[in-house]
């Protein structure tokens, strides 16, 4: 069975509610060179964390995540207290940046979730608290299942665009070896072309000497690794493609020795038309880079 290419970007939320609390989780991710877990916790609820992360990392592999939870008690909930003093004041500083610079106005839950504004510990007893911590545990697997959802919603549009990418570079390549083998032909003609213009037109060149600076050049300029490596390379990419999974970090890998045979193939280039093609195979291959850059 294949495995799904991930993107690194998604977004999830979900709510629930049990013992007489409300809560709601928000999870959303973007690009990172590994696994950044933030989180957001409201005050009671700090000793969820070590849980909290540990279901990110099992299920997540590469990206910043960024998981925000928060809770709201019932009317008449014991133990609980609210600073009204300290509300009112993140509520008239958060209206004012509202009407200052045109962002949403909060709601009672962000309100109620920054830290201070509900003093105390949940009036549970320990059977109830700790069947409260397991349905917000539970919930927070399910808002991650749905961000995992996500992200491979859009892993496969990135796939598809990576396999058209990697077909481009492969037709590339066979141009690029079509181009190649012209390359003696036209060193040895640009080669006695300068000969005779500094010799004004004199002829009495060896032409047994001639000869081994025309393969001398044709040496330097000789494609073939260059061309075999990348067709290794390309085939090293699809094979990830197949196998899916977090191989964000290959891929980068490969695309950066992809880069580095085209640039190689450009210098090495002397006709027009394998010139031309390292440089399609370079604005091809940079087009890929940016894309690998979105898979975990």
């Amino acid at each position: 069975m294949e495995i799904a290419l991930h993107s690194m970007t998604g977004f999830a939320r979900t709510s629930g509610e049990a013992e007489g609390w409300s809560w709601a989780w928000e999870v959303k991710s973007v690009n990172g060179r590994s696994l950044e877990v933030r989180l957001r916790l409201p005050g009671g609820f700090e000793a969820l964390e070590p849980q909290v992360r540990a279901v990110l990392q099992a299920r997540l592999a590469r990206g910043s995540v960024n998981a925000a939870l928060t809770v709201t008690p019932a009317a008449g909930t014991g133990g609980l207290s609210l600073n009204r003093d300290l509300l009112d004041q993140y509520a008239r500083a958060a209206l004012a940046l509202a009407e200052t610079y045109g962002l949403p106005k909060p709601g009672p839950a962000e309100l109620l979730a920054l830290r201070g504004v509900v003093e105390g510990e949940p009036a549970l007893g320990e059977e109830a608290r700790a069947a409260l911590h397991a349905a917000i545990l539970a919930d927070l697997e399910k808002a991650v299942g749905e961000l995992r959802a996500h992200r491979a919603l859009e892993g496969e549009k990135i796939a598809a665009l990576l396999a058209s990418l990697l077909d481009r570079i492969s037709v590339l390549h066979g141009e690029a070896e079509a181009a190649s083998r012209e390359q003696p032909a036209m060193i040895r003609q640009r080669l006695e072309a300068q000969i005779e213009s500094l010799l004004a037109g004199d002829r009495r060149v060896d032409p047994d000497r001639l000869a081994q600076e025309v393969a001398l050049i044709a040496v330097k300029a000789d494609v073939r690794e260059e061309l075999d490596r990348l067709k290794a390379h390309v085939e090293q990419a699809q094979a990830l493609l197949r196998a899916g999974g977090p191989v964000g970090r290959k891929f980068d890998f490969l695309a950066q020795e992809l880069n580095r045979e085209a640039t190689t193939l450009c210098n090495k280039s002397a006709t027009v038309e394998l010139n031309r093609v390292g440089l399609d195979l370079k604005a091809t291959i940079d087009q890929l880079r940016e894309q690998v850059q979105n898979i975990e």
